[in-house]
């Protein structure tokens, strides 16, 4: 007797299908377009999975530098004094803090600018 394959192809076809459900034109009707079409978006979904994470660190330096500029010093000797003063917080929480608690921020600033033997500054003028 001839042994097909019949019910497992078809529910492999389904499952495709549904996975492309929403693509536009035959990337969700025709079975080899849809196919190659998973297996790019797969890819795209893994490259961007660290792509976003290096984005994130991008703007949590971003915000960083402008919130440590504000106050007399520069990102990287900031994050030199915190290196050197054995402060043990990243960037992520630097950011949320600059953001979200001034006076916290100020706290670790001030920490930072002892570690470096720098004085206190005034806080500059922010120009319109």
């Amino acid at each position: 007797m001839r042994t097909t394959r019949g019910a497992a192809r078809n529910r492999a076809k389904k499952r495709l299908f549904h996975d492309v459900k929403g693509f536009v034109g035959g990337r969700r009707n025709q079975l080899r377009m849809a196919t190659e079409t998973l297996i790019r978006a797969g890819a795209y979904a893994r490259r961007d999975r660290r792509v976003r994470k290096r984005e994130f660190r991008a703007l949590w330096i971003i915000r960083i530098n402008a919130a440590v500029r504000q106050r007399g010093l520069r990102y990287s000797e900031f994050i030199a004094g915190l290196t050197k003063g054995q402060i043990a917080v990243d960037r992520k929480m630097l950011a949320e803090m600059a953001v979200n608690d001034p006076a916290g921020f100020d706290a670790v600033v001030a920490k930072v600018r002892d570690v470096l033997g720098k004085p206190a500054e005034p806080p500059a003028a922010v120009s319109p």
